[in-house]
């Protein structure tokens, strides 16, 4: 085996995406890619873009390759960075969205939003072969990106970011603390209100300080106040150490549902159903 292709076993693993940018970087030319793609070492998705051999290539696979070969700063949020670490009641293996935080204004590669397209076409072709869906579960379903581009956050903190592993690959995700707040300022339009307090629910073990930090740096009116009713609504051990007087709550109504009920304390407008609580009239 030659030097390079040694080097390139060990530094990507089986389903790995691999950038021609990466590639030349380190002393690849794209004729020696094409070689190896002639001999099978790599398989070419599209112009510039290869996969490792060996298993199909999955999203995790494309996220990893946008921070270890681009450096780009995105992270799993929202559900999926709840999902992986246990804290969506359940796990859901096969997610049908992926939840990404990207920065404002920063644009993603043409290959990556196409991502999806190519899971569906390959899983299009294996059933063609009669490759089933067993053989190939994570074929199965095809996942839509969900692309969170502001958390209205005045000023970001290490803590805010923690490390998952999915299928043995490590990811950049937000912390639990900062999940809960992208699961809730994407209510409604990305998850229902019913979905996101559900999952809130089992949120019992969030760190005060934290959650404190985070919404004191926010300026989401609608998300804060839909966070402390859900951590009230709950009772939320940690809630009696938040200091509600140090975070931007704004004035006047905030409607999160139509045609729901007024919770006078946070003055939001909410699902009937929730207005069981003492605090709602």
């Amino acid at each position: 085996m030659s030097a390079k292709l040694n080097w390139l076993s060990q530094n990507t693993l089986p389903g790995s995406l691999v950038l021609q940018s990466w590639l030349t970087t380190h002393g690849f030319s794209p004729q020696l890619s094409q070689k190896y793609v002639k001999n099978g070492w790599l398989t070419k998705l599209r112009s510039g873009v290869y996969a490792r051999p060996g298993k199909e290539p999955e999203w995790y696979n494309a996220v990893s390759c946008l921070l270890e070969q681009l450096d780009l700063p995105v992270h799993l949020a929202g559900l999926t960075s709840l999902t992986h670490q246990g804290k969506a009641h359940y796990l859901q293996l096969n997610e049908s969205v992926v939840w990404l935080e990207i920065p404002a204004k920063k644009k993603l590669p043409l290959w990556f939003k196409a991502f999806p397209d190519y899971l569906k076409e390959r899983s299009a072709e294996l059933a063609a072969k009669k490759i089933s869906a067993k053989q190939l579960p994570s074929l199965a379903i095809h996942p839509e990106w969900l692309l969170i581009t502001s958390n209205k956050l005045t000023s970001e903190k290490p803590s805010d970011l923690i490390e998952v592993e999915v299928s043995g690959t490590k990811l950049r995700a937000s912390s639990a603390e900062l999940a809960a707040f992208e699961l809730l300022g994407a209510v409604p339009t990305s998850i229902s209100f019913e979905h996101a307090a559900e999952v809130f629910q089992g949120l019992v073990n969030l760190s005060p300080n934290k959650v404190q930090s985070l919404l004191e740096r926010s300026s989401a009116i609608r998300t804060n106040r839909l966070f402390l009713f859900l951590a009230n609504y709950y009772k939320h051990p940690w809630f009696s150490r938040i200091d509600e007087t140090s975070i931007k709550l704004g004035s006047g109504k905030r409607q999160i549902v139509i045609e729901g009920k007024l919770d006078k304390r946070y003055q939001l407008t909410i699902p009937a159903e929730f207005s069981m609580n003492k605090d709602i009239g």
